[in-house]
Parts: C-alpha cells; sequence; structure tokens
C-alpha cells in the first residue's frame, strides 16, 4: 500500500490532506494550551479558596481551631493546597512536554511538507514541458507531411501537363524532394522527442511521483505517530500526579478519621465549666404564719464577730442563685472565715475597694518572689560558643550544623589549594606565563586557614559527641548549669512581668540581694535539683481582708499582706497562694487582689 502507486493521479487532493494534518495538529496544541490554562486556573481558585478559610494568626479565631474537627479542616485546607499543586504540575508537565515538542514539531512538519510538494511541482512541471515540446514536434511533422503532398501533387501536375515547360517541372521536382526530406527530418525528430517523453513520463509515474509520495506518505504516517504519542504523554501527565492526589485525598480521610467528638466535647467542658454547684429546692414559705424569713440549712452564715449580718439564703433564694446574678452586683460583706469545707458553693465575693492604679502597679514591681522566671536568665550576655545556653536537642544541631558548615568551608579552601597548587605546577612547566613563587604566599595563607578550621571543627566535634556520648548525671547538670549563670550575666530575678520592664534593649540592673540570692540558687543547685520541684509563682497578690484559714488546705492571711499566686482560681472560688517555701495553701479568690505574669505558662490577667 503506497500512496505513490495508489494516488499517482491525486497530487492536489493530497497536498489538501497533509495540510489538513497540519490543521489537525495545531488544534490539538491548542486544546491542550487551553487546558493548561483550565488547571493553572483551578490550581489558583484552589489556593485562595484554602487561603480564605485558614483562620487568622494572633486572632480568637485561631485559638478556637483547638477542636479536633477544626484541626481536621485545617488539615483538609493543606491538602487542599498541595492538591493544586498537583495541578501546577500538570499543567507544567503538559506545557514542556507536549505544547512545546508539539510547536516545534509542527514548524518541521510545514518545512518538509513543502519541500515535497515543491519537487512534486517541478517535476510535474518538467513533464508538462517534455510534453508540449512533444506536441510541438508532432504538429511540425504533421505539417511537413502535408506540404510534402501538396508538392508531390504538384510535380505530378507539372509533369503531366504538356505545355509545362520542363524547367519549371524539373523545379517542382526538386520542390517535392525538398519537401519529403523536411518530412523525414521532423518524422525522425518527432520520434526522437516521443521517445524521450515516454521515457520521462515513465520515469515521472514510476520513480519521481511515486518518492515524493512516499516521502508524503512517510510525514503523515510521523504526524499521526506523534499526535498518538502526545494523547499517550497527555494521559501520562495526569497519571503521575494520581498517586501524589489519592495521598492528599487519604490525608483528607485520616484527618476526618483524626476527629475525636468525646475530645471536642471535654474541650467544651474545660472552655465554659464554672465549677458551681446547681442550686438547690426552694423552701416553701408559709405567709400563714408571722412574716419570718427561714434560714436555709445551707447558708453562708457568719457565726463570729457580733454587729456583722449574716448570710442567708432565704427570702425567695436569692442566696442560692448567686451564680447566676450579675457580677458587677455589690457582694456582701466579707466573712471573717472562710474555707472550702465551709463554703459550699465557693466563698462569696467580697465588695473591693478601689486603690490607685500605680499604687498597685508599685507593689508588684517592688515585689521580690522566691521563684525566678528562668526566661530572663537567657537574655544577659552573649551566646556562649558551644550553645551550652541551649537545651541538649537543640544544642546538637546547632554543634552539627557548625561543624557542617566548618566541612565546607575546608572543603572550599583545600579545593582552592589544590587549584593553586596546579596553577603553580603550569608556571613550573612553562615560566613564561607567570613566576612559581608568587603563588607560594598565598599557598601558605590558604594551608594556614585549613589548619585553623580544622582545629575549631575538632573543637566542635568534641562538644558534639560530648551531647551524642553520653547522658549527664544530675551534678553535672547542675555544674553546667551554674557554669551558664556565671558566663552570663546574672539578670534580673524579679517575676517576668517587671523583668519585661526592666529595660528595652534587654540589659539588666540588680539589687545587692538578688545577686544574693541567685548565687545561693546556683550554690546550692544540686540540692534543689534532687528534691521535688515546688510549683512556680506564675504573680503576685495583695490580702484585702484578714482570713483565717482554720481548715485544713487553708492559709491564714493579714490584710495588706503580699503574697505569691502558684495556682489560680479553677472557678471553684479558691486560689493557692504561698508565703514562703515551707507555707503554702488556698484562700477565697475574693479576699485577695491577684496579678498575674502575662508570660506565666496557664496564666490569666485579672483586671
Amino acid at each position: 500500500m503506497s500512496w505513490g502507486t495508489e494516488l499517482w493521479d491525486q497530487f492536489d487532493n493530497l497536498e489538501k490532506h497533509t495540510q489538513w494534518g497540519i490543521d489537525i495538529l495545531e488544534k490539538y496544541i491548542k486544546f491542550v494550551k487551553e487546558r493548561t490554562e483550565i488547571e493553572l486556573s483551578y490550581a489558583k481558585q484552589l489556593r485562595n479558596l484554602s487561603k480564605k478559610y485558614q483562620p487568622k494568626k494572633n486572632s480568637k479565631e485561631e485559638e478556637e481551631y483547638k477542636y479536633t474537627s477544626c484541626k481536621a479542616f485545617i488539615s483538609n485546607l493543606n491538602e487542599m493546597n498541595d492538591y493544586a499543586g498537583q495541578h501546577e504540575v500538570i499543567s507544567e508537565n503538559m506545557a514542556s512536554q507536549i505544547i512545546v515538542d508539539l510547536a516545534r514539531y509542527v514548524q518541521e512538519l510545514k518545512q518538509e511538507r513543502k519541500s515535497n510538494f515543491h519537487d512534486g511541482r517541478k517535476a510535474q512541471q518538467h513533464i508538462e514541458t517534455c510534453w508540449k515540446q512533444l506536441e510541438s514536434s508532432k504538429r511540425r511533422f504533421e505539417r511537413d507531411c502535408k506540404e510534402a503532398d501538396r508538392a508531390q501533387q504538384y510535380f505530378e501536375k507539372m509533369d503531366a501537363d504538356i505545355n509545362v515547360t520542363k524547367a519549371d517541372v524539373e523545379k517542382a521536382r526538386q520542390q517535392a524532394q525538398i519537401r519529403h526530406q523536411m518530412a523525414e527530418d521532423s518524422k525522425a525528430d518527432y520520434s526522437s522527442i516521443l521517445q524521450k517523453f515516454n521515457h520521462e513520463q515513465h520515469e515521472y509515474y514510476h520513480t519521481h511521483i511515486p518518492n515524493i509520495f512516499q516521502k508524503i506518505q512517510e510525514m503523515e504516517e510521523r504526524r499521526i505517530v506523534r499526535m498518538g504519542e502526545s494523547m499517550k504523554t497527555y494521559a501520562e501527565v495526569d497519571r503521575q500526579v494520581i498517586p501524589i492526589i489519592g495521598k492528599c485525598l487519604d490525608g483528607i480521610v485520616k484527618a476526618a478519621e483524626s476527629i475525636d467528638q468525646k475530645n471536642d466535647s471535654q474541650l467544651v467542658i474545660e472552655a465554659y465549666k464554672s465549677g458551681f454547684e446547681p442550686p438547690g429546692d426552694i423552701e416553701f414559705e408559709d405567709y400563714t404564719q408571722p412574716m419570718k424569713r427561714t434560714v436555709s440549712d445551707n447558708s453562708l452564715s457568719n457565726s463570729r464577730g457580733e454587729g456583722k449580718p449574716d448570710l442567708k439564703f432565704g427570702g425567695k433564694s436569692k442566696g442560692k442563685l448567686w451564680p447566676f446574678i450579675k457580677k458587677n452586683k455589690p457582694p456582701p460583706p466579707p466573712p471573717a472565715s472562710a474555707s472550702p469545707s465551709a463554703v459550699p458553693n465557693g466563698p462569696q465575693s467580697p465588695k473591693q475597694q478601689k486603690e490607685p492604679l500605680s499604687h498597685r502597679f508599685n507593689e508588684f514591681m517592688t515585689s521580690k518572689p522566691k521563684i525566678h522566671c528562668f526566661r530572663s536568665l537567657k537574655r544577659g550576655g552573649a551566646t556562649p560558643e558551644d550553645f551550652s545556653n541551649l537545651p541538649p536537642e537543640q544544642r546538637r544541631k546547632k554543634l552539627q550544623q557548625k561543624v557542617d558548615e566548618l566541612n565546607k568551608e575546608i572543603q572550599k579552601e583545600m579545593d582552592q589549594r589544590d587549584a593553586i597548587t596546579k596553577m603553580k605546577d603550569v608556571y613550573l612547566k612553562n615560566p613564561q606565563m607567570g613566576d612559581p613563587a608568587s603563588l607560594d604566599h598565598k599557598l601558605a595563607e590558604v594551608s594556614q586557614n585549613i589548619e585553623k578550621l580544622r582545629v575549631e571543627t575538632q573543637k566542635f566535634e568534641a562538644w558534639l559527641a560530648e551531647v551524642e556520648g553520653r547522658l549527664p548525671a544530675r551534678s553535672e547538670q547542675a555544674r553546667r548549669q551554674s557554669g551558664l549563670y556565671d558566663s552570663q550575666n546574672p539578670p534580673t530575678v524579679n517575676n517576668c512581668a517587671q523583668d519585661r520592664e526592666s529595660s528595652p534593649d534587654g540589659s539588666y540592673t540588680e539589687e545587692q540581694s538578688q545577686e544574693s540570692e541567685m548565687k545561693v540558687l546556683a550554690t546550692d543547685f544540686d540540692d534543689e535539683f534532687d528534691d521535688e520541684e515546688p510549683l512556680p509563682a506564675i504573680g503576685t497578690c495583695k490580702a484585702l481582708y484578714t482570713f483565717e484559714g482554720q481548715n485544713e488546705g487553708t492559709i491564714s492571711v493579714v490584710e495588706g499582706e503580699t503574697l505569691y499566686v502558684i495556682e489560680e482560681d479553677k472557678g471553684d472560688g479558691w486560689t493557692r497562694i504561698r508565703r514562703n517555701e515551707d507555707e503554702e495553701g488556698y484562700v477565697p479568690t475574693s479576699y485577695v487582689e491577684v496579678c498575674l505574669d502575662k508570660n506565666a505558662k496557664g496564666a490569666k490577667t485579672y483586671i
């Protein structure tokens, strides 16, 4: 099956068909290009969608995403972002593997087609020229034959006429012979041109045209194969990202399966639990008896102190419903004593006397708690060379990073030394190119740098081996911690709020008592490390009223006394405080004015 033999007379149709094939290929390129634009647009819209529903940083919305369902939604958005990235990969691969290659191939195809049809037209023009020559010699031969026939007839007529002179007859005979000779020459020329035309025609239809059409057929078949390969590539580009898209979808499913409704419910409890007990039954008030308010069994009464009114839960049960009363309603005066066991629903909040803000701030700033904010210890002084101020794992990473950097610098210097050595060898072999001695100084400098870097590397590798190769004992940790305190300028040991306010540039000023406390802390760190660590102070408080802690777990305070807060109110109306290392307990929250450190873990600001 060959176009040269089967379609030898369809030159024009083949020209139209090949042009149609190129148009189809260009249409396919346009289709793929529009597909890439759709993929890019789709990916952009997916990314915008994912970004739109991401929680804003440092906002209340971000805090609400602590629930497992919200975390799953965030994972869904992240996976959708990765999903969009795969559509961008599809667009890029289609553009590079299909559009660019096919566009280049179309240009080559057009040039090849143009060349083949140019050769075909040239052969066609040649055979047409041969045909015209054949027709011309044929007409000339026909004309000469007719002329010779007329000359022969004229001669015979003259020869038969007795009235014609002999000379005229001779002239007519010669003319007839000339015409016969011309006819013979035309015949020979016509025969020669005919043979040549037949040869050319045979070559045209059996050699030239088949070869040209064969090239055109091969060109068209290559175009068809190339288009099929492009379609396969089109499918493969999609198939290559299917596993990654599947992982994205698996991630969404995994995130959905990680949703724990019980955990979310518990988080809601922790977020909104008040700690109050539900109100009890309302007592029946018998108005048939003399007007007399009955005292509720669970009312909070003040058995101490004369002249102070008792707290009653009678009178339309206003006392029992106190958790639902607005907080700005003035509470009754404080009792002389209260404790967790004596107050069923938590202590009543006494009416607090307002003090100037500057007075409270000064008291807070002048207080000196025993438990220091260790975060302030990292602020003073320069960073140690061995990164001993960092936790072990972070220190190991920093040391490893430093060792890798030094090794890269050593390799760079060694490459430079090798290059200088090679250049010196070239100068030794070809002195006209340069002086070898001029490179000695540079070579010595590079070698010296390599040696310095190696010493540095050994030093950091030793520290790295120290971190990786041993498990430090408590005493060693204490000594390193103590050494850290000595290497860094002892920072302020006041509470964290005072620490932040000490200096805007991070420097610190200390009192003599604070310095002595730090020295004691650094010296006795070993002993304190083995004992159970007390709860850190998260702020300070000032007693607004005198409270006598008579029950187990409570602590007595005197009005105006300043203490340390170690556990804030959990909703039950009690705050855990400390007077010194051995004396701590609970007091009613309403009896103290609390000022917490904002940076303390779990601390809340009370206004």
